[in-house]
């Protein structure tokens, strides 16, 4: 890399300002230009994709403000490494970017807390029968759980936790701390820790007879996609419970279906879908049994400052040619 020439870097305006100064902090005196994704035949040797760049895209449908900037990164012939918001990389766009060579990292981690939060609230409120409840309040109906049915003691219930990254352990760690037996299931079979029995991904239905719970926590990968199928689903005991902060490709989603309307599965928190936004017309939205929200898992007003951060350490990284973190292969 040539010390003396400018380092072109696409980014948004809003990302722009607010990482403009320390930008120059990193980069000390070395010269950089900030590449707009509007300019025409803009190039650009590294990029930073934000939150904002995205806003209320989806990988499945792009909206034109953040088609443009996709446009970009995609005819930035120079473009050698892209750091993105997300904790995946499984949009087409950086799949498009990994096949011509460009490094394509992630901020994976940067959200695994309030992911946690919200999986564990999902959990909790299928578990007391938040979805019940609610609906009678709506009604305007006394239905006390002593009348409609008491729940289950979490105590001793197993919870089997696809994805052992930092969602997962972060889960599983207060899980165990409410009693409940956790199961890992992740890319190998080696020990988690001493305490949590650990199988992998091709193994699933093998623990899943045991599970109370199931929840998914994963990266959408080839292994991963439709792991959790129809086979899969027939494998848990009646009456268990699933809960969806990974991808919504990890499910076959008409089996999902199929087994919540059958009571097969007794509920399921779902913040992921396999296509996005879910269909109006979808089953899902009116399932007594489901919790849907849209892929929000992961929002606070937290999140954007350690995303920024993430994407500066690793330029101090990129600049010493030192190993990027959170690379997706």
């Amino acid at each position: 890399m040539n010390g003396s020439a400018a380092l072109r870097i696409l980014l948004s305006d809003a990302a722009y300002a607010a990482i403009g100064p320390r930008l120059s902090q990193v980069l000390a005196d070395r010269p950089y230009v900030r590449v707009a994704a509007d300019a025409p035949g803009a190039d650009a040797d590294i990029a930073f994709v934000s939150r904002d760049v995205t806003g209320l895209s989806t990988k499945h449908e792009t909206l034109p403000a953040t088609g443009i900037f996709y446009d970009a990164l995609r005819h930035a012939p120079s473009l050698r490494w892209v750091h993105g918001h997300a904790a995946g990389a499984d949009r087409p766009v950086f799949q498009d970017l990994m096949a011509r060579g460009v490094q394509v990292t992630t901020s994976s981690g940067a959200n695994a807390g309030v992911v946690v939060q919200t999986a564990l609230a999902g959990l909790l409120a299928l578990a007391r029968r938040f979805p019940r409840m609610m609906a009678a309040q709506r009604s305007h109906t006394w239905a006390p759980l002593i009348k409609t049915g008491l729940p289950r003691d979490l105590v001793g219930q197993t919870v089997v936790i696809v994805g052992w990254g930092p969602i997962g352990q972060q889960l599983g760690a207060l899980l165990m701390a409410l009693g409940l037996r956790v199961v890992a299931v992740r890319r190998h079979a080696g020990p988690a820790t001493a305490s949590v029995e650990t199988v992998a991904y091709e193994d699933l239905t093998a623990v899943l007879p045991r599970a109370d719970w199931l929840v998914l926590a994963c990266p959408l990968t080839e292994r991963t996609r439709a792991l959790v199928n129809a086979q899969a689903l027939a494998c848990l005991p009646d009456g268990a419970h699933l809960v969806n902060v990974a991808r919504g490709e990890i499910v076959d989603e008409a089996a999902l279906v199929a087994a919540l309307q059958s009571g097969k599965l007794a509920g399921a928190c779902l913040d992921v879908f396999e296509h996005e936004p879910l269909q109006a017309d979808s089953p899902l939205w009116d399932l007594p049994n489901v919790i849907v929200t849209p892929h929000s898992a992961g929002f606070s007003d937290g999140n954007a400052a350690k995303v920024e951060q993430m994407f500066l350490d690793n330029l101090v990284s990129w600049l010493a040619g030192r190993p990027l973190h959170n690379r997706t292969n």
